[in-house]
């Protein structure tokens, strides 16, 4: 059996440690380590920054416990309740299905069974597959891998890379790394925050296996270049709108379909009996649809009505009234593109209510609209809402995406944002995407307040609004993970439209979301715009400082030590600035905790306790006096883990418990179970298993109520070190 107290073993924890940085389970696990550090070393530590430091802490660490009993209990604790890899063994099927009736690519098909099976010479095996919208390029990659499964036996994994969204909507490769890493098994906990250690833990994870990535919908080489394995085994098919500069790689185009070919796809789709019914129309739908694939499986779904309503069909006028309709037989006008002209003539078959909620939802790329905010949007019951998406869903005018929900493509979208110009006007469709924004804002506000009640609040829509549909804070928190695209989405809406007041107060709702639910890396763009409206609107206020303490407290979570210490600088001076204490206890609360997370306690605690200095100031009457006890009782709890950190636990343990007694007396659970666990670890330290075994298990039960599961796994590794006895080992 291995010692647990091994060189080896200790690197690799602190490695665990370093590269878990990005959750709960890694950032307790980096703490406690720097408070066994400097009760080891007799003195404050510099957390290590690369494998060769942490591997000079872990001599450090070993050697103590060699000649040290109690500091050998201490480290085999650490060990037990720190981040521990789990063997990703995961054979993940996340291709999505082929179309059925797929047609000719025989070629291309070729083509990519030659680059996977190339010779292995240190280049990757990658192929780029590039053409228009509609062209069947991701149908192209999905069908060869489906045909191929069995030439990757370690799995296929998929990202939608957004490179097709605009608006800012693509993803970074970060974000997809982390993706990619959560599809092979990856536990969340266990996923770098920095987009280098992502990387770099992606190629370790594809380095024996036989996998093939599907990189769906890019927009540069860069977004694509650092996901791209370049071991022998790993074949990566990139799709994209057009040839990606810079990126080395097969490019193969993806061209339209022969007529022989297009009229096998509309026959396949449609039957001999129709083929030969619509026979003197075909021409035109073959011309209009240019062998666009989509183009013509849209035409499909029209060929009866083509077959039966000769040249004088009803059909809806052109938007705004501006063109005629298109006659039978014709798919658009001259000059239209082929899916552009299939998408016009489907939504001129549409009724009047249809139509609306097919421009209104498209007057942003939101990720997934569903049946409530089409209600408010386009002033309809939701039930008429889910019955129009259904339908538009049916033409294929929408696609589903799960979860009664819909989303455009991009050339689908794009039409129906011109039919809402045409036929609503500038000012109608600014309404219209105002309106989605609002109600976006008003959700958003609900939820939070209901996810994180007790912090304190700025946007005047926390005192105006209702308390909402959550009978606890984690369906709140739930319903926020759910809406978490579109939120985003909906703060790069309102500062497109100019709307930045919407933006800040959007922007400060994602608090619960940021705090409770582990997904800062896709929210901290949408938190950098959120500072710069509140620059434009309230300079030297109390709305910049808290937006630039929630952008300091992102880039904390992150690892993004400088920028985290720049803002929560630049938030303490724009607080005091308005005179707001509040606000500055805050920001100098914040401080303290970067220097805590960075192992600098003694630093930390004279941070926690100018922050407290400037609460006791404020007045019975004065504003934020009402926030005063619960923000002292939070810096009672950072006080304690610093003075854990300083060694001094007798002192730790008194403030922990003062702040455990506020949280309980008003019945706040998410603070009562993090005081609980900071509580624990001290007694754990103190060799108290029997003490902190409650304390583990009261937490464990309030934070799965609450629904925060990215604060589980410590507490469980936890509860096992306290299963033990204190001298085992």
């Amino acid at each position: 059996m291995v010692d647990p107290i091994s060189l080896a073993t200790v690197s690799a924890a602190l490695s665990a440690a370093a590269l878990s940085m990005g959750n709960e389970a890694g950032r307790r696990a980096w703490e406690s380590v720097g408070a066994l550090a400097r009760r080891v070393v007799g003195r404050g530590v510099v957390p290590p920054e690369d494998p060769a430091g942490r591997e000079e802490l872990a001599r450090r660490l070993v050697a103590s416990a060699e000649a040290d009993p109690e500091h050998a209990r201490l480290l085999r604790g650490w060990l037990h309740s720190g981040p521990r890899p789990h063997p990703v063994t995961a054979r993940p099927r996340r291709l999505p299905p082929s179309v059925r009736h797929f047609t000719d690519r025989r070629d291309l098909l070729r083509a990519l069974t030659r680059e996977a099976s190339r010779r292995a010479d240190g280049r990757p095996r990658v192929a780029l597959l590039h053409g228009p919208e509609g062209i069947g390029r991701s149908a192209l990659a999905f069908q060869w891998g489906h045909q191929e499964a069995t030439r990757f036996p370690d799995g296929q994994l998929y990202a939608d890379l957004g490179g097709a969204a605009g608006t800012g909507g693509a993803r970074d490769a970060a974000t997809v790394a982390r993706l990619l890493l959560e599809q092979l098994g990856v536990d969340r906990a266990e996923i770098p925050p920095g987009a280098r250690d992502r990387e770099e833990r992606f190629r370790e994870l594809t380095a024996d296996r036989r996998l093939l990535v599907v990189l769906d919908d890019a927009c540069s080489a860069g977004q694509v270049e650092p996901l791209v394995s370049p071991h022998p085994g790993v074949f990566t098919i990139v799709t994209a709108g057009q040839r990606l500069a810079g990126l080395d790689t097969l490019a193969l185009p993806v061209g339209p379909l022969s007529d022989g070919d297009a009229r096998r796809l509309l026959t396949a789709l449609t039957g001999k009996r129709e083929m030969a019914a619509c026979r003197a129309a075909l021409p035109g739908v073959l011309e209009r649809c240019a062998g666009s694939p989509l183009a013509l499986r849209q035409a499909a779904d029209r060929l009866p009505h083509l077959a039966g309503a000769g040249t004088h069909a009803t059909r809806r006028a052109h938007p705004g009234g501006r063109r005629p309709a298109p006659s039978p037989g014709r798919l658009g006008p001259d000059g239209a593109d082929p899916l552009t002209a299939a998408v016009e003539a489907a939504y001129a078959d549409l009724g009047p209510l249809t139509a609306r909620v097919f421009r209104r939802n498209a007057l942003w790329p939101w990720p997934a609209i569903g049946p409530a905010v089409t209600a408010h949007v386009c002033g309809i019951e939701e039930a008429q809402a889910a019955d129009a998406l259904a339908e538009l869903a049916a033409r294929r005018l929408i696609e589903t995406v799960g979860g009664g929900r819909y989303g455009y493509r991009p050339a689908h979208r794009a039409f129906a944002e011109r039919a809402a110009a045409a036929e609503e006007g500038v000012a109608g469709s600014a309404a219209a995407l105002a309106a989605t924004i609002r109600w976006y804002l008003e959700f958003a506000v609900r939820a939070d307040r209901a996810a994180l009640s007790g912090r304190w609040t700025l946007g005047p829509l926390y005192r105006e609004l209702d308390e909402g549909p959550y009978r606890a804070p984690g369906d709140a928190l739930a319903a926020l993970c759910e809406e978490r695209p579109n939120l985003v989405q909906a703060v790069r809406a309102a500062e497109r439209s100019g709307d930045l007041e919407s933006v800040r107060q959007l922007c400060e709702a994602l608090w619960a979301l940021q705090l409770k639910a582990g997904e800062t890396d896709e929210l901290l763009p949408a938190l950098r715009l959120g500072v710069r409206a509140a620059e434009r609107l309230h300079p030297g206020s109390e709305v910049l400082g808290r937006a630039r303490t929630q952008l300091g407290m992102a880039c904390l979570e992150l690892g993004r030590r400088p920028e985290a210490a720049a803002e929560f600088r630049a938030a303490e001076e724009a607080e005091r600035e308005a005179g707001h204490a509040r606000g500055r206890a805050t920001a100098l609360e914040c401080l303290g905790l970067l220097e805590l997370r960075h192992w600098q306690h003694n630093a930390a605690y004279e941070l926690f306790e100018r922050a407290d200095e400037v609460l006791a100031r404020i007045g019975p009457d004065q504003r934020g006096a009402a926030d005063v006890p619960r923000a002292r009782a939070l810096l009672r709890r950072h006080k304690g883990r610093a003075l854990r950190g300083m060694g001094r636990r007798p002192e730790a343990v008194d403030r922990l418990t003062q702040a455990l007694s506020f949280f309980r007396e008003i019945g706040e659970a998410y603070n009562t179970a993090r005081t609980l666990t900071d509580l624990a670890e001290v007694r754990l330290d103190q060799g108290e298993h029997t003490a902190a075994l409650p304390l583990i298990d009261e937490a464990l039960a309030l934070l799965t109520e609450e629904k925060a599961a990215h604060h589980l796994a410590h507490l469980r590794r936890l509860r096992e070190v306290a299963l033990e006895s204190p001298t085992a080992g």
